[in-house]
């Protein structure tokens, strides 16, 4: 007896084709490029989209010019996590949780996307535009990213709080690089986590640690500047009141660090 098909799952009928490129050598790697003749040029690092967290955490490339990343890469959830996660999936996914893109933010990267239209360069600044929303077009792929490296005496920072260090999505996290001249900041990268509906950049907190000497910086005026910069929620993970309590902790322990005595 013929037997009758049963009814499609709805889930069978939309479910799109899913492509690996995990192994594409186009999208693999870890690179120096060094800087070219121009006043003020830095070496660049060009990372492969695909490339994992685990290798990044490995790479002597990275542990050398990009520590911040490195250590970054360990708390990434578990090994099996980083062995599989990329900042290529998690710049896609565009989640104001992810670790990677915290640091990313910090630093100022730029995305290297390519379509059949050709190739473009997107700032990390221009990347966001809302809650897991991007200015990446529907057809182009995140191919690499490219950071310029901070000075060898820059001082770098990342602080996860979570419930533990791995296994967990941060409830605050924070990345942070700064290249110092005597008691003033010349560069100041900051990226925060699961304190708004995009990673932060900290563009008011960037903006009054380049514009103040590290020794007239007061608490009051940091934490003003934080509060600015991120817009929290209450969620499973967290409180409002408690993400902006680490957000503005976090970030004057850093400067505490720096030399301000905030």
């Amino acid at each position: 007896m013929e037997r009758e098909a049963g009814p499609v799952l709805a889930a069978e009928a939309v479910t799109p084709m899913v492509v690996d490129v995990s192994r594409l050598a186009e999208l693999r790697g870890i690179e120096l490029e060094p800087a070219g003749a121009g006043a003020g040029a830095a070496d660049v690092v060009r990372i492969g989209a695909a490339t994992t967290y685990l290798e990044m955490r490995r790479s002597a490339v990275v542990q050398q010019r990009l520590p911040l990343l490195a250590r970054m890469s360990r708390d990434v959830g578990a090994v099996q996590i980083q062995a599989r996660g990329t900042l290529g999936g998690n710049l896609a996914t565009a989640s104001p949780a992810a670790d990677g893109v915290t640091a990313l933010a910090a630093l100022d990267a730029e995305l290297v996307v390519r379509s059949i239209r050709g190739e473009r360069t997107i700032a990390f600044a221009d990347l966001q535009t809302g809650y897991k929303q991007t200015t990446r077009a529907p057809d182009e792929v995140i191919v690499a990213l490219r950071i310029h490296v901070p000075r060898p005496d820059a001082v770098w920072v990342w602080r996860k709080v979570g419930t533990r260090r791995a296994q967990a999505i941060s409830k605050v996290a924070l990345a942070g690089v700064a290249e110092l001249d005597g008691g003033c900041v010349r560069r100041f990268g900051l990226g925060m986590a699961s304190v708004a509906p995009v990673t932060a950049r900290m563009p008011a907190t960037r903006l009054l640690v380049a514009t103040t000497p590290l020794a007239e910086l007061d608490a009051r005026a940091v934490d003003e500047a934080v509060d600015a910069d991120v817009s929290p929620i209450d969620d499973v993970r967290s409180t409002r009141a408690y993400r902006l309590h680490c957000a503005r902790a976090v970030t004057r322990a850093w400067l505490r660090e720096l030399g301000a005595d905030v």
